[in-house]
């Protein structure tokens, strides 16, 4: 007799170990293929939509082949490729046709004639955090039951105003950096005046969204670390540290901005 977890899917479901492997060698390639790329256009700045629609990939890979509930995996694939190649498109538009990101560009000045096979790991660097940030994915997609009515609404709350959110703060800043009289002026306008980097607010609570999917299911605490990862990296790593060093250097009134805005959560500013 067939399980519950083999009903769940009528479709071809593999086990979780070979949809974890497929992940694995599907990001391994992706990376590997941006990274070639990037050695004929001198431009790393591609890492960054191409990390974004590979996981938008990666989260449909699991509403396909998980054995979860149905409405459940595709409640995660729908939300999850749509936060991704929305990002992935605007972040694409934005590096298009540009100088390669200043983060980059001091890192291959810094590692000289390295700085080839640094990038290269750089890049594969990407698939272990997208495995662990494929964690929010995978634990919820092999749930079986329905999440509670209550958790379903607050996923989707969470996910509405993290992704409008992140949608609205690229394009103000977009908006503000396309206007000729604004060069090398900050942007403190809408949600920029109340936090200087709400995109990446919104990016962290994104992963929020997901892990209210998995209360009451085996290993629905590993959840709670995408979320935190997201926070750590782009608090202490490579977010606002390398960027706001960046902008402190070439932007006058960025110091006095720092001072009175809050960095990430959005909060009323403070008097300079």
């Amino acid at each position: 007799m067939k399980t519950a977890l083999q009903h769940s899917n009528p479709y071809f479901s593999p086990g979780p170990g070979w949809l974890v492997a497929s992940t694995l060698a599907f990001l391994v390639i992706v990376f590997t293929v941006a990274w070639w790329r990037q050695l004929h256009t001198r431009n790393a700045g591609m890492i960054d939509p191409v990390w974004a629609a590979s996981l938008g990939c990666v989260a449909l890979m699991y509403a396909l082949f998980a054995s979860g509930d149905a409405s459940t995996r595709w409640t995660i694939g729908l939300g999850g490729s749509i936060w991704a190649f929305r990002l992935g498109a605007h972040l694409w538009r934005r590096n298009a046709g540009k100088p390669e990101d200043a983060r980059y560009r001091k890192l291959r000045e810094t590692w000289g004639m390295k700085a080839n096979s640094r990038m290269f790991w750089l890049f594969q660097l990407q698939v272990a955090v997208s495995m662990i940030l494929s964690l929010e994915f995978a634990i919820p997609a092999y749930r079986l039951d329905r999440p509670a009515a209550p958790l379903l609404a607050a996923a989707c709350t969470v996910w509405i105003v993290s992704v409008a959110g992140e949608a609205l703060a690229d394009r103000q800043l977009a908006r503000f950096a396309a206007a000729p009289a604004n060069r090398g002026e900050v942007c403190e306008v809408g949600l920029w005046r109340y936090s200087r980097h709400p995109n990446y607010f919104f990016e962290c609570l994104h992963w929020l969204a997901y892990a209210l999917l998995s209360p009451g299911i085996p290993f629905a605490w590993l959840t709670l670390i995408p979320p935190l990862l997201m926070a750590w990296l782009l608090t202490k790593v490579s977010g606002l540290p390398m960027l706001e060093q960046h902008l402190a250097a070439t932007r006058p009134g960025y110091a006095s901005y720092m001072r009175r805005t809050s960095a990430l959560v959005p909060w009323p500013p403070r008097r300079d």
